[in-house]
Protein backbone atom coordinates (compact mmCIF):
# COMPACT_ATOMS: atom_id res chain seq x y z
CA UNK A 1 0.00 0.00 0.00
CA UNK A 2 1.35 3.55 -0.81
CA UNK A 3 2.03 5.90 2.28
CA UNK A 4 -1.05 7.68 1.19
CA UNK A 5 -3.29 4.86 1.88
CA UNK A 6 -1.99 3.60 4.55
CA UNK A 7 -2.47 7.31 6.21
CA UNK A 8 -5.91 7.71 5.06
CA UNK A 9 -7.10 3.89 6.43
CA UNK A 10 -5.77 5.74 10.30
CA UNK A 11 -8.26 8.39 9.81
CA UNK A 12 -11.32 6.13 9.53
CA UNK A 13 -10.03 2.81 11.39
CA UNK A 14 -10.86 4.10 14.77
CA UNK A 15 -7.29 4.29 15.63
CA UNK A 16 -6.34 7.31 17.82
CA UNK A 17 -7.07 10.69 16.72
CA UNK A 18 -8.40 11.64 13.09
CA UNK A 19 -6.27 11.62 10.69
CA UNK A 20 -5.51 12.88 6.85
CA UNK A 21 -3.32 14.94 4.53
CA UNK A 22 -3.84 18.50 2.65
CA UNK A 23 -2.99 17.64 -1.01
CA UNK A 24 -1.27 21.13 -2.80
CA UNK A 25 -2.32 21.39 -6.20
CA UNK A 26 0.26 24.27 -8.03
CA UNK A 27 2.78 24.43 -10.79
CA UNK A 28 4.52 27.46 -9.27
CA UNK A 29 8.33 26.41 -8.31
CA UNK A 30 7.72 29.10 -4.91
CA UNK A 31 4.83 27.21 -4.06
CA UNK A 32 6.33 23.52 -4.44
CA UNK A 33 8.99 24.86 -2.13
CA UNK A 34 6.86 26.01 0.76
CA UNK A 35 5.25 22.73 0.29
CA UNK A 36 8.39 20.35 0.94
CA UNK A 37 9.80 23.01 3.40
CA UNK A 38 6.03 22.39 5.17
CA UNK A 39 6.84 18.43 4.84
CA UNK A 40 10.38 19.15 6.19
CA UNK A 41 9.42 20.82 9.30
CA UNK A 42 6.19 18.40 9.64
CA UNK A 43 8.47 15.01 8.96
CA UNK A 44 5.17 13.85 6.52
CA UNK A 45 4.59 12.84 3.37
CA UNK A 46 3.49 15.39 1.09
CA UNK A 47 0.94 14.96 -1.25
CA UNK A 48 1.47 17.30 -4.45
CA UNK A 49 -1.11 17.51 -7.88
CA UNK A 50 -1.01 18.82 -10.78
CA UNK A 51 -4.66 19.33 -12.79
CA UNK A 52 -5.70 18.33 -16.05
CA UNK A 53 -5.27 21.82 -17.15
CA UNK A 54 -2.08 22.45 -16.12
CA UNK A 55 -0.27 19.12 -17.32
CA UNK A 56 -0.70 17.22 -19.88
CA UNK A 57 0.43 15.47 -22.67
CA UNK A 58 0.09 18.90 -24.90
CA UNK A 59 2.15 21.05 -22.22
CA UNK A 60 -1.09 22.07 -20.56
CA UNK A 61 -0.91 26.34 -19.25
CA UNK A 62 2.65 25.57 -17.65
CA UNK A 63 4.13 23.84 -20.82
CA UNK A 64 5.01 20.33 -19.05
CA UNK A 65 3.80 16.91 -19.90
CA UNK A 66 3.61 14.65 -16.43
CA UNK A 67 6.94 12.86 -16.59
CA UNK A 68 8.56 17.08 -16.58
CA UNK A 69 6.38 18.19 -13.42
CA UNK A 70 7.37 14.90 -11.63
CA UNK A 71 11.07 16.17 -12.65
CA UNK A 72 10.13 19.26 -11.18
CA UNK A 73 9.23 18.27 -7.76
CA UNK A 74 11.97 15.83 -7.65
CA UNK A 75 14.24 18.23 -8.34
CA UNK A 76 13.23 20.84 -5.81
CA UNK A 77 12.51 18.06 -3.32
CA UNK A 78 16.49 16.69 -3.79
CA UNK A 79 17.11 20.73 -3.03
CA UNK A 80 14.90 21.18 0.27
CA UNK A 81 15.89 17.73 1.43
CA UNK A 82 12.51 15.64 1.08
CA UNK A 83 13.24 11.74 0.38
CA UNK A 84 11.71 10.70 -3.11
CA UNK A 85 9.93 8.07 -1.00
CA UNK A 86 7.96 10.67 1.00
CA UNK A 87 6.35 12.33 -2.38
CA UNK A 88 3.02 11.50 -3.50
CA UNK A 89 2.26 12.51 -6.77
CA UNK A 90 -1.40 13.04 -7.96
CA UNK A 91 -3.31 13.56 -11.03
CA UNK A 92 -6.40 16.54 -10.09
CA UNK A 93 -9.38 16.09 -12.58
CA UNK A 94 -8.00 13.79 -14.90
CA UNK A 95 -10.99 13.83 -17.81
CA UNK A 96 -11.71 15.49 -20.79
CA UNK A 97 -12.00 18.90 -19.42
CA UNK A 98 -9.11 20.58 -21.32
CA UNK A 99 -10.86 19.51 -24.83
CA UNK A 100 -14.35 19.53 -23.71
CA UNK A 101 -15.34 21.85 -26.85
CA UNK A 102 -14.42 18.54 -28.61
CA UNK A 103 -17.18 15.81 -29.79
CA UNK A 104 -16.97 13.14 -26.45
CA UNK A 105 -15.07 10.45 -28.32
CA UNK A 106 -11.92 12.77 -29.69
CA UNK A 107 -11.98 14.65 -26.09
CA UNK A 108 -12.15 11.18 -23.87
CA UNK A 109 -9.43 9.48 -26.41
CA UNK A 110 -7.16 12.98 -25.69
CA UNK A 111 -8.40 11.94 -21.84
CA UNK A 112 -7.16 8.63 -22.47
CA UNK A 113 -3.70 9.22 -23.29
CA UNK A 114 -3.14 12.16 -20.54
CA UNK A 115 -4.70 8.79 -17.90
CA UNK A 116 -1.59 7.37 -19.47
CA UNK A 117 0.90 9.25 -19.35
CA UNK A 118 0.24 9.94 -15.50
CA UNK A 119 0.60 6.70 -14.85
CA UNK A 120 3.25 6.04 -16.82
CA UNK A 121 5.17 8.90 -15.15
CA UNK A 122 4.54 7.32 -11.75
CA UNK A 123 0.96 9.51 -10.24
CA UNK A 124 0.22 7.34 -7.58
CA UNK A 125 -2.61 8.87 -6.60
CA UNK A 126 -5.74 9.51 -9.86
CA UNK A 127 -8.64 11.69 -9.74
CA UNK A 128 -10.71 10.20 -12.48
CA UNK A 129 -12.97 12.77 -13.39
CA UNK A 130 -15.31 12.38 -16.38
CA UNK A 131 -17.94 15.02 -15.40
CA UNK A 132 -17.60 17.80 -17.31
CA UNK A 133 -20.26 17.85 -20.41
CA UNK A 134 -18.25 17.77 -24.00
CA UNK A 135 -20.08 19.01 -27.12
CA UNK A 136 -22.98 17.45 -28.58
CA UNK A 137 -23.58 16.14 -24.47
CA UNK A 138 -25.70 17.26 -22.40
CA UNK A 139 -25.15 19.95 -19.82
CA UNK A 140 -25.24 17.67 -17.16
CA UNK A 141 -24.24 14.21 -17.60
CA UNK A 142 -26.71 11.34 -16.27
CA UNK A 143 -24.21 9.48 -13.66
CA UNK A 144 -23.96 6.40 -15.78
CA UNK A 145 -22.38 8.55 -18.31
CA UNK A 146 -19.79 9.74 -15.82
CA UNK A 147 -19.28 6.03 -14.43
CA UNK A 148 -18.77 4.88 -17.81
CA UNK A 149 -16.21 7.06 -18.81
CA UNK A 150 -14.81 7.26 -15.59
CA UNK A 151 -13.67 3.41 -15.80
CA UNK A 152 -12.68 3.77 -19.35
CA UNK A 153 -9.93 6.65 -18.01
CA UNK A 154 -9.30 3.73 -15.03
CA UNK A 155 -8.82 1.05 -17.81
CA UNK A 156 -6.01 3.56 -19.72
CA UNK A 157 -4.34 4.17 -16.44
CA UNK A 158 -4.34 0.42 -14.92
CA UNK A 159 -2.87 -0.58 -18.51
CA UNK A 160 0.15 1.88 -17.98
CA UNK A 161 0.50 1.67 -14.57
CA UNK A 162 0.88 -1.70 -14.90
CA UNK A 163 3.70 -1.34 -17.52
CA UNK A 164 5.04 0.96 -15.21
CA UNK A 165 5.14 -1.48 -12.17
CA UNK A 166 3.10 0.92 -9.85
CA UNK A 167 -0.65 0.55 -8.08
CA UNK A 168 -2.03 4.24 -8.11
CA UNK A 169 -5.13 4.83 -5.63
CA UNK A 170 -8.22 6.45 -7.65
CA UNK A 171 -10.37 8.89 -6.37
CA UNK A 172 -13.86 9.57 -7.98
CA UNK A 173 -16.72 11.97 -8.16
CA UNK A 174 -16.85 15.48 -8.93
CA UNK A 175 -18.90 18.35 -6.55
CA UNK A 176 -17.03 21.31 -7.58
CA UNK A 177 -16.46 24.01 -10.45
CA UNK A 178 -14.54 23.12 -13.41
CA UNK A 179 -10.84 22.88 -12.60
CA UNK A 180 -8.92 26.55 -11.95
CA UNK A 181 -12.03 28.22 -11.25
CA UNK A 182 -13.89 29.44 -9.00
CA UNK A 183 -17.44 29.50 -8.35
CA UNK A 184 -18.50 33.68 -8.96
CA UNK A 185 -21.74 33.04 -6.65
CA UNK A 186 -21.56 30.99 -3.48
CA UNK A 187 -24.71 32.09 -2.06
CA UNK A 188 -26.25 28.58 -2.87
CA UNK A 189 -23.29 26.47 -1.95
CA UNK A 190 -25.00 23.48 0.22
CA UNK A 191 -23.15 20.27 1.38
CA UNK A 192 -23.64 17.13 -1.27
CA UNK A 193 -26.91 14.87 -0.53
CA UNK A 194 -26.37 11.53 0.85
CA UNK A 195 -28.54 10.09 -1.76
CA UNK A 196 -26.60 11.64 -4.47
CA UNK A 197 -23.04 10.39 -2.93
CA UNK A 198 -24.72 6.84 -2.18
CA UNK A 199 -25.98 6.85 -6.08
CA UNK A 200 -22.33 8.21 -7.57
CA UNK A 201 -20.49 5.21 -5.40
CA UNK A 202 -22.86 2.56 -6.12
CA UNK A 203 -23.14 3.47 -10.06
CA UNK A 204 -19.18 3.75 -10.30
CA UNK A 205 -19.09 0.20 -8.27
CA UNK A 206 -21.22 -1.51 -10.21
CA UNK A 207 -19.87 -0.15 -13.78
CA UNK A 208 -16.46 -0.67 -12.74
CA UNK A 209 -17.38 -4.42 -11.86
CA UNK A 210 -18.60 -4.45 -15.17
CA UNK A 211 -15.52 -3.71 -17.05
CA UNK A 212 -13.58 -6.00 -14.75
CA UNK A 213 -12.10 -3.21 -12.24
CA UNK A 214 -12.32 -5.16 -9.38
CA UNK A 215 -8.90 -4.67 -8.13
CA UNK A 216 -8.93 -0.80 -9.23
CA UNK A 217 -12.14 -0.51 -7.25
CA UNK A 218 -10.23 -1.86 -3.52
CA UNK A 219 -7.79 1.03 -4.73
CA UNK A 220 -10.81 3.73 -4.72
CA UNK A 221 -9.90 5.33 -1.65
CA UNK A 222 -11.89 8.73 -1.92
CA UNK A 223 -14.64 10.47 -3.02
CA UNK A 224 -15.34 14.06 -3.89
CA UNK A 225 -17.88 15.50 -2.57
CA UNK A 226 -19.72 19.22 -1.37
CA UNK A 227 -18.79 19.56 2.12
CA UNK A 228 -20.33 23.33 1.87
CA UNK A 229 -16.97 25.12 1.56
CA UNK A 230 -16.53 27.50 -1.10
CA UNK A 231 -14.86 30.92 -2.32
CA UNK A 232 -15.58 33.57 -4.85
CA UNK A 233 -14.01 36.66 -5.85
CA UNK A 234 -14.10 38.33 -2.80
CA UNK A 235 -15.86 36.11 -0.39
CA UNK A 236 -15.48 32.78 1.68
CA UNK A 237 -18.16 30.26 2.30
CA UNK A 238 -17.19 28.49 5.65
CA UNK A 239 -17.47 25.32 6.78
CA UNK A 240 -20.67 24.42 9.03
CA UNK A 241 -19.98 20.73 10.63
CA UNK A 242 -23.65 20.81 11.22
CA UNK A 243 -24.54 21.25 7.51
CA UNK A 244 -22.49 18.25 7.03
CA UNK A 245 -23.45 15.61 9.35
CA UNK A 246 -26.10 13.38 7.33
CA UNK A 247 -22.95 12.84 5.15
CA UNK A 248 -20.38 12.74 7.65
CA UNK A 249 -22.33 10.00 8.76
CA UNK A 250 -22.57 8.32 5.81
CA UNK A 251 -18.71 7.61 5.13
CA UNK A 252 -18.51 6.86 8.66
CA UNK A 253 -20.48 3.66 7.81
CA UNK A 254 -18.01 3.09 4.39
CA UNK A 255 -14.46 2.82 6.32
CA UNK A 256 -11.68 3.17 5.03
CA UNK A 257 -13.39 5.18 2.10
CA UNK A 258 -12.83 8.75 2.44
CA UNK A 259 -14.28 11.88 1.16
CA UNK A 260 -12.13 14.60 -0.75
CA UNK A 261 -13.18 18.05 -0.43
CA UNK A 262 -12.48 20.42 -2.90
CA UNK A 263 -12.27 24.81 -2.90
CA UNK A 264 -10.70 24.65 0.96
CA UNK A 265 -8.94 27.55 0.45
CA UNK A 266 -9.28 30.46 2.43
CA UNK A 267 -10.75 28.38 5.55
CA UNK A 268 -10.61 29.04 9.44
CA UNK A 269 -8.08 27.22 10.63
CA UNK A 270 -10.88 25.00 13.17
CA UNK A 271 -12.47 24.09 10.11
CA UNK A 272 -9.26 22.33 8.74
CA UNK A 273 -9.85 20.23 12.10
CA UNK A 274 -13.41 19.68 11.62
CA UNK A 275 -13.12 18.33 8.24
CA UNK A 276 -10.52 15.78 8.84
CA UNK A 277 -12.41 14.67 11.95
CA UNK A 278 -16.01 14.58 9.88
CA UNK A 279 -14.14 12.44 7.16
CA UNK A 280 -12.60 14.73 4.68
CA UNK A 281 -9.80 13.13 4.97
CA UNK A 282 -7.64 14.65 1.69
CA UNK A 283 -8.21 18.34 1.86
CA UNK A 284 -7.21 20.86 -1.44
CA UNK A 285 -5.34 23.69 -1.52
CA UNK A 286 -4.37 25.71 -4.21
CA UNK A 287 -5.42 29.47 -5.12
CA UNK A 288 -4.70 30.29 -1.30
CA UNK A 289 -0.54 29.64 -1.70
CA UNK A 290 -0.46 31.78 -4.93
CA UNK A 291 -2.25 34.04 -3.02
CA UNK A 292 -0.14 34.67 -0.32
CA UNK A 293 2.40 34.43 -2.59
CA UNK A 294 1.79 37.40 -4.52
CA UNK A 295 0.71 39.22 -1.74
CA UNK A 296 4.62 38.88 -0.81
CA UNK A 297 5.71 39.64 -4.38
CA UNK A 298 3.94 42.39 -4.59
CA UNK A 299 5.02 44.17 -0.75
CA UNK A 300 8.29 43.69 -1.92
CA UNK A 301 7.49 45.99 -4.84
CA UNK A 302 6.48 48.45 -2.31
CA UNK A 303 9.58 48.59 -0.74
CA UNK A 304 11.20 48.49 -3.87
CA UNK A 305 9.69 51.58 -4.84
CA UNK A 306 11.38 52.95 -1.40
CA UNK A 307 14.96 51.74 -2.11
CA UNK A 308 15.79 51.72 -5.96
CA UNK A 309 15.96 54.26 -8.10
CA UNK A 310 12.87 54.55 -10.90
CA UNK A 311 15.60 53.96 -13.81
CA UNK A 312 16.58 50.60 -11.97
CA UNK A 313 13.11 49.05 -10.39
CA UNK A 314 11.38 46.07 -11.61
CA UNK A 315 7.93 47.60 -12.31
CA UNK A 316 6.88 44.07 -11.76
CA UNK A 317 2.77 45.82 -10.87
CA UNK A 318 2.43 47.52 -14.33
CA UNK A 319 4.27 44.55 -16.27
CA UNK A 320 1.72 42.33 -14.50
CA UNK A 321 -1.18 44.33 -16.02
CA UNK A 322 0.05 45.05 -19.02
CA UNK A 323 0.43 40.80 -19.81
CA UNK A 324 -3.09 40.15 -18.30
CA UNK A 325 -4.63 42.96 -20.19
CA UNK A 326 -2.93 42.12 -23.48
CA UNK A 327 -3.54 38.69 -23.14
CA UNK A 328 -6.68 38.63 -20.70
CA UNK A 329 -7.56 34.56 -22.32
CA UNK A 330 -7.62 33.39 -18.60
CA UNK A 331 -9.40 36.13 -16.85
CA UNK A 332 -11.70 37.69 -19.10
CA UNK A 333 -14.39 35.22 -18.21
CA UNK A 334 -14.53 35.11 -15.02
CA UNK A 335 -13.88 38.71 -14.04
CA UNK A 336 -16.84 41.03 -15.10
CA UNK A 337 -18.22 44.59 -13.82
CA UNK A 338 -16.66 47.89 -14.83
CA UNK A 339 -12.72 48.27 -16.02
CA UNK A 340 -11.93 49.34 -12.31
CA UNK A 341 -13.74 46.80 -10.98
CA UNK A 342 -11.64 43.75 -13.42
CA UNK A 343 -8.57 46.20 -12.41
CA UNK A 344 -8.65 45.39 -8.65
CA UNK A 345 -10.16 41.70 -9.47
CA UNK A 346 -7.37 40.86 -11.41
CA UNK A 347 -4.40 41.63 -8.85
CA UNK A 348 -6.82 40.87 -5.69
CA UNK A 349 -9.24 38.18 -5.99
CA UNK A 350 -9.55 35.39 -3.84
CA UNK A 351 -9.48 33.28 -7.62
CA UNK A 352 -6.43 34.44 -8.12
CA UNK A 353 -6.27 34.28 -11.87
CA UNK A 354 -3.03 35.85 -11.99
CA UNK A 355 -1.24 32.38 -10.97
CA UNK A 356 -1.75 31.59 -15.03
CA UNK A 357 0.79 34.14 -15.73
CA UNK A 358 3.61 34.02 -13.29
CA UNK A 359 5.40 31.93 -16.11
CA UNK A 360 4.86 34.82 -18.88
CA UNK A 361 8.70 35.63 -20.09
CA UNK A 362 8.11 39.15 -19.27
CA UNK A 363 6.75 38.74 -16.08
CA UNK A 364 9.14 36.09 -14.80
CA UNK A 365 11.86 38.41 -15.79
CA UNK A 366 10.14 41.18 -13.73
CA UNK A 367 10.16 39.32 -10.77
CA UNK A 368 13.80 38.11 -11.41
CA UNK A 369 14.70 41.88 -11.74
CA UNK A 370 12.65 42.85 -8.38
CA UNK A 371 14.91 39.77 -6.16
CA UNK A 372 18.32 41.08 -7.97
CA UNK A 373 17.48 44.68 -7.19
CA UNK A 374 15.98 43.73 -3.02
CA UNK A 375 19.37 41.39 -2.76
CA UNK A 376 21.80 44.50 -4.32
CA UNK A 377 20.60 46.44 -0.96
CA UNK A 378 19.80 46.50 2.46
CA UNK A 379 16.60 46.45 3.64
CA UNK A 380 15.61 48.19 6.75
CA UNK A 381 13.80 46.06 9.06
CA UNK A 382 11.62 49.29 9.11
CA UNK A 383 10.67 48.96 5.81
CA UNK A 384 10.18 45.07 6.25
CA UNK A 385 7.46 46.23 8.85
CA UNK A 386 5.46 48.41 7.18
CA UNK A 387 4.57 45.97 4.37
CA UNK A 388 5.03 42.55 5.81
CA UNK A 389 4.42 42.56 9.42
CA UNK A 390 4.57 38.97 10.02
CA UNK A 391 7.30 38.32 7.80
CA UNK A 392 9.13 41.35 10.18
CA UNK A 393 7.84 39.24 13.20
CA UNK A 394 9.59 36.24 11.88
CA UNK A 395 12.77 37.83 11.44
CA UNK A 396 12.97 39.51 14.59
CA UNK A 397 12.83 36.15 16.36
CA UNK A 398 15.20 34.09 14.11
CA UNK A 399 13.12 32.24 12.46
CA UNK A 400 13.73 33.91 8.75
CA UNK A 401 16.15 35.24 7.23
CA UNK A 402 15.87 38.99 5.68
CA UNK A 403 16.13 37.74 1.72
CA UNK A 404 13.29 38.85 -0.42
CA UNK A 405 12.91 35.03 -1.85
CA UNK A 406 12.78 33.46 1.58
CA UNK A 407 10.42 36.28 2.51
CA UNK A 408 8.17 34.90 -0.13
CA UNK A 409 8.59 31.01 0.50
CA UNK A 410 7.84 31.84 4.48
CA UNK A 411 4.71 33.53 3.26
CA UNK A 412 3.32 30.69 1.32
CA UNK A 413 4.17 28.36 3.62
CA UNK A 414 2.00 29.79 6.25
CA UNK A 415 -0.87 29.32 4.14
CA UNK A 416 0.08 25.86 4.75
CA UNK A 417 0.43 25.14 8.41
CA UNK A 418 -3.13 24.86 9.41
CA UNK A 419 -3.87 22.87 7.16
CA UNK A 420 -0.69 20.38 8.82
CA UNK A 421 -1.96 21.08 11.98
CA UNK A 422 -4.99 19.73 11.16
CA UNK A 423 -3.48 16.39 9.37
CA UNK A 424 -0.75 15.36 11.11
Amino acid sequence: MSELLRNLLKNRSGEGASRGIYSVCSSHPWALRAALRQAVQDGSPVLIEATSNQVNQEGGYTGMRPKDFRELVFNLAKEEGVPEARIILGGDHLGPNPWRKKPATEAMALAEAMVREYAAAGFTKIHLDASMACTGDPEALPVETVAERSAQLCLAAEEAAAAAKVHPVYVIGTEVPTPGGATESISGVHATATSDAEQTYEVHRRVFAKHGLEDAWSRVVAMVVQPGVEFNHDSVSHYDAGKARELSAWIDRRRPLVFEAHSTDYQLPEAYRELVRDGFAILKVGPAVTFAMREAIFALTRIEDELVPDGKRSNLRNVVERVMLASPKDWEGHYHGSPEQQRILRTYSYSDRIRYYWNVPEISQAVEALIRNLNSVEIPETLISAYLPLEYEAIRAGVLKSDPTEIVLYASQRVLVPYAEACF
